[in-house]
C-alpha cells in the first residue's frame, strides 16, 4: 500500500513544482461539469493563474474576464470553442488567445478533455493596441532551433509583438539535451509538463519531473533542465514579456 503522505510536491518562496498526486478540485462560476484545478496562482507570489480543466459528458467553461487576458491550450481530447462571435474546432494542440473584455465558450468537449489555461491582467502599453482574439494548432508552428543547439526546439505560439504581454512557447529537448545556462533572470514562468521526463534545477533544489507534472518559477529563480530517458521531454510554458518591468 503506497503511504498517502508521501508527494514529489515542492512549494517554496521562489518556486513549486506541482504533481498530479495533490490536485485538489477548486469552483469557478460558469466552469460546470469540469474538474478545475488551480496550480499557480496570486495566493503562492505568482502575478498570474494556471489551471488544469477536465471535462464530464456535457461540461463546458463560459465567462468574460474584465481585466485579465486569457490563453486555452488543448492538452489532450477536443470540443468547440466560440470567442467573440469566432467558432472554432479545437483538438489536441489547438489553443486561443483570448484579450480582456471578450466573452467565451468552450463547450461540447469529449469525455475527457483536457485544456490548460493561463490568465494574467493585461498591461496597457501606450500607443500599442491590444491584440485580438487568436486562434492556433502547434502543429502549424515551427519549432526554431535554440540557441545553435540541435536538441533543443522552441516553438512561439503567440506573436512576437510589443501588443503581447504575455509568452506561450513549447520547448523540446531531444534525450540528453540541456539548457546551455543556468538561468537568472526577472520574467516568471508557469508550465505543464506535456511528454517525457528529466531533472529540472530550480535555485539550489533539484526535481526529478515528468508528464502531467506542473512548475512554478518567480523572477529571479536560477532555472536549468535536462531531458532524460528515451524520448524526448516537452513542455508548455508561460513566460510575461515586453513591459517595463518596475513602477516608479
Amino acid at each position: 500500500m503506497e503511504i498517502s503522505a508521501l508527494t514529489r510536491s515542492v512549494v517554496k518562496r521562489s518556486h513549486a513544482l506541482i504533481s498530479p498526486d495533490g490536485y485538489i478540485n477548486s469552483v469557478i462560476p460558469g466552469w460546470t461539469g469540469c474538474t478545475v484545478n488551480v496550480i499557480i496562482n496570486e495566493s503562492m507570489g505568482a502575478r498570474f493563474m494556471q489551471t488544469i480543466v477536465t471535462f464530464q459528458k456535457g461540461g463546458e467553461i463560459v465567462g468574460r474576464a474584465q481585466k485579465s487576458e486569457t490563453f486555452f491550450y488543448v492538452v489532450s481530447g477536443r470540443g468547440k470553442a466560440v470567442v467573440g462571435g469566432e467558432r472554432k474546432d479545437m483538438s489536441q494542440g489547438s489553443y486561443v488567445y483570448i484579450p480582456a473584455g471578450e466573452e467565451y465558450r468552450l463547450h461540447g468537449m469529449e469525455e475527457g478533455t483536457q485544456l490548460l489555461s493561463f490568465h494574467k491582467v493585461y498591461e496597457v502599453l501606450d500607443g500599442v493596441a491590444a491584440p485580438g482574439i487568436l486562434f492556433g494548432k502547434a502543429e502549424d508552428v515551427k519549432g526554431d532551433v535554440f540557441l545553435g543547439d540541435e536538441a533543443l526546439r522552441l516553438q512561439v505560439l503567440l506573436p512576437d509583438e510589443l501588443a503581447f504581454d504575455m509568452a506561450v512557447n513549447i520547448f523540446t529537448y531531444d534525450p540528453g539535451g540541456h539548457l546551455p545556462l543556468v538561468e537568472t533572470h526577472v520574467m516568471e514562468h508557469g508550465l505543464l509538463y506535456l511528454q517525457g521526463q528529466g531533472v529540472y534545477r530550480l535555485d539550489q533544489d533539484w526535481y526529478p519531473v515528468k508528464k502531467g507534472d506542473c512548475i512554478w518559477m518567480a523572477p529571479y529563480c536560477q532555472q536549468w533542465f535536462t531531458a532524460m530517458g528515451k524520448e524526448p521531454a516537452v513542455y508548455i510554458y508561460y513566460k510575461n514579456i515586453n513591459r517595463c518591468p518596475f513602477v516608479i
